[in-house]
């Protein structure tokens, strides 16, 4: 007959026994179920050069089995040391949950766009190559294996600037892009009073980034040239036609998110200014028996915040999955 001592122990080795079998079975359950350390995402930065520019940094997030990778273009005030999702927002979380994302770093002023010429009065003495420095970042994600998903082509979306810079890059490189997405971007580039918006705003952001004034005819050439509608999102909307096209703008309206009064202030006539032209983006869409989905939520103003938000409701909507 076992003593009670005896009877005590083998109970507590019978319970730890089962307490490791159970455990062992929810680390096989949960790494089945993709959310094990061995497939979390991983970062990496890359550098890009080519094109008559510097080299630049493009930041990637990817995982393993993920479904879609998608390509973030900044804002006007594009800085150096990493892009303004990455300072902004957690969009990189994007890919613990199908979709890889890659954020180019730099682009200051540039439209992701090839310019005429070198800005006179900048301190960038080269010539801005962005479409070719964007050509050569997909070829790096091809050659990392990042062209995921039944289509095997990439999503491009961006936010301001970077709206309109992402379609008309989608537009004209069909081939390897299949979704495109603007956020409060500007689409209709070439409307009455938009080139001279676009002048003042690389003065500016120029200026304020250091470099020295932008100048708008060193990019498409003067206001007259027709390099302007052959960057206009709404005039090249027929070479869309087929792809996964999004739009999406704030209403100028202050929300949640709104919380320093001062960018507030700022950002409420660019986002007046973004919904008209996403709007009238919308209606040139349906006017053409173009295929699109729009977000145009009751707040938001242009900032970080309602753009991030912007991203995530795309991807609860299936947005970036090719079908």
């Amino acid at each position: 007959m076992r003593s009670p001592l005896k009877r005590s122990v083998h109970k507590r080795v019978g319970r730890r026994v089962i307490a490791v079998v159970i455990a062992a079975t929810a680390l096989v359950i949960v790494g089945a179920s993709g959310g094990g350390p061995a497939e979390a995402a991983t970062f990496n930065r890359i550098k890009v050069g080519g094109c008559g520019m510097p080299a630049s940094p493009v930041d990637i997030w990817s995982r393993p089995g993920n479904y879609k990778t998608v390509i973030a273009l900044d804002g006007l005030r594009a800085t150096s040391d990493m892009s303004g999702w990455r300072h902004e927002t957690r969009i990189q979380r994007l890919a613990s949950s199908g979709v890889n994302v890659v954020e180019p770093v730099g682009g200051l002023g540039s439209f992701y766009t090839d310019w005429e010429s070198a800005s006179p009065g900048s301190k960038i003495a080269y010539r801005y190559r962005w479409t070719c420095r964007l050509d050569a970042i997909v070829r790096a994600l091809d050659a990392r294996g990042l062209a995921v998903g039944p289509w095997h082509k990439y999503a491009v979306m961006g936010i301001s600037m970077g709206g309109g810079a992402a379609m008309i890059y989608g537009a004209y490189h069909r081939a390897r892009i299949s979704h495109v997405f603007s956020m409060s971007g500007y689409v209709n580039i070439s409307a009455p009073t938009m080139r001279e918006a676009v002048r003042l705003a690389l003065l500016d952001a120029g200026v304020e980034g250091g470099v020295g004034p932008l100048s708008a005819d060193a990019m498409w050439g003067p206001p007259w040239a027709p390099r302007w509608e052959r960057n206009d999102a709404l005039v090249q909307l027929p070479r869309m036609r087929g792809m996964k096209i999004r739009v999406a703008s704030g209403s100028a309206t202050w929300g949640p998110h709104n919380t320093d009064a001062v960018a507030s202030v700022k950002g409420t006539p660019l986002e007046v200014v973004a919904l008209a032209q996403s709007r009238a983006f919308e209606v040139a869409a349906a006017l053409q028996g173009i295929r699109i989905s729009t977000d145009f939520p009751n707040v938001g103003t242009h900032q970080w915040d309602y753009w991030e938000d912007m991203v995530w409701r795309a991807k609860r909507a299936g947005w970036f999955l090719d079908r």
